[in-house]
């Protein structure tokens, strides 16, 4: 007689992330031939998911974990994961994975190219995807992993690899003979920790824009060597070639931007919507036209110039430093909120739409 379980999903309308429900059906524990089973222990929800659901249908990110229902789709999320049922050699029952989970409670994958560190999910509705967000990491092989800090890395890992391949990218162009950075949105995790891998340039001044109610919080990081708020954006003066690094995705504030440093702007670099869930639109009123900023593309480049284990090093070892910098205060940087269940991140996601979370806070999810 064959094990059954009931699988529960939490599923959200594409076209209104506020908008969510929870599902249940019942599944076979009996894996098919070169299938494994995975139980998703925990994820967690970040401005970053949103902007995977804002950008799901341009850039694919509903295609990982298609819900059967059209406009419905599963959010994607950071997570682990422990093998409950494998078919498949060199994967074996009570493994932990580190990976893109959606938000259920089983994930069924066919992996393929299994190696020590992990493997890619072969499925057939994923081939044609980035291959970085198929790729699942075996917690025995990672040197960098922590059953400690397994919810600072699920929280900072995703965000911190897009900050280390930004801060690499803009080094790696000699930041465009720029000698200011201008990151809006400043006080999101990704945007502070692009600023913080890039604190041994002195001929840098890096400058934070934020919103009123958050410059306390920006000054506080102690990564940035001017912080203003948006409305203070015209008392930065237009003296030295600027690189803008778009962390918010406001079009209008964009288009402020490029008018107050004119021909002082030497590069517009769009990295994320911490503020905006519009369909990413890669325009400006005038001066150089935004360019999208993919890290995929970066780790591609590196993997083939030092390999992916300098890739991982690269990465692992400024993550723990991060880690370190984020939580070793009296006040810190980062203030973990674990809750349980599927109301929890119905809960968590609307106010992430609504931009209700306040920066200090990361919410991690116990499926």
């Amino acid at each position: 007689m064959q094990d059954f379980t009931t699988v529960t999903r939490l599923i959200t309308r594409k076209n209104a992330l506020d908008q969510s429900r929870i599902e249940q059906e019942r599944r076979s524990l009996v894996p098919a031939a070169g299938e494994v089973i995975l139980k998703i222990d925990r994820c967690a929800l970040t401005t970053n998911n949103i902007t995977y659901a804002a950008y799901g249908n341009s850039m694919n990110y509903w295609g990982f974990f298609p819900a059967v229902e059209e406009g419905w789709g599963h959010i994607p999320a950071w997570g682990f994961a422990d093998v409950i049922a494998s078919t498949v050699t060199g994967i074996e029952v009570g493994e932990r994975f580190y990976g893109y989970f959606p938000l259920a409670s089983h994930l069924w994958m066919r992996p393929e190219r299994v190696t020590e560190r992990g493997f890619y999910d072969g499925a057939e509705h994923r081939l044609g995807l980035t291959s970085a967000y198929n790729q699942y990491t075996r917690c025995g092989w990672d040197a960098f992993y922590r059953p400690e800090t397994e919810n600072l890395q699920i929280l900072l890992k995703p965000l911190f690899l897009t900050s280390s391949m930004l801060a690499d990218f803009l080094q790696d162009n000699r930041f465009f003979e720029a000698t200011r950075l201008v990151f809006s949105s400043a006080s999101s995790k990704t945007a502070y920790g692009t600023a913080v891998c890039l604190e041994n340039h002195p001929q840098l001044e890096r400058v934070a824009l934020t919103s009123a109610g958050n410059k306390a919080f920006v000054e506080n990081l102690g990564c940035y060597e001017r912080v203003v708020s948006y409305a203070e954006l015209a008392t930065l003066a237009g003296d030295r070639p600027t690189l803008y690094v778009d962390f918010s995705g406001d079009l209008d504030l964009r288009d402020r931007v490029h008018q107050h440093f004119a021909g002082q702007l030497v590069y517009s670099c769009f990295a994320g919507s911490a503020q905006s869930t519009d369909e990413a639109r890669l325009t400006a009123i005038e001066g150089p036209q935004p360019v999208f900023f993919f890290a995929p593309i970066q780790i591609r480049k590196r993997n083939a110039e030092w390999g992916p284990e300098g890739v991982s090093q690269h990465i692992g070892e400024g993550l723990l430093r991060f880690f370190r910098q984020v939580t070793a205060r009296e006040n810190p940087l980062l203030e973990v909120i674990e809750s349980r269940g599927y109301e929890a991140a119905q809960s968590v996601i609307s106010r992430l739409f609504h931009g209700q979370v306040p920066p200090v806070e990361g919410h991690v999810i116990r499926l």
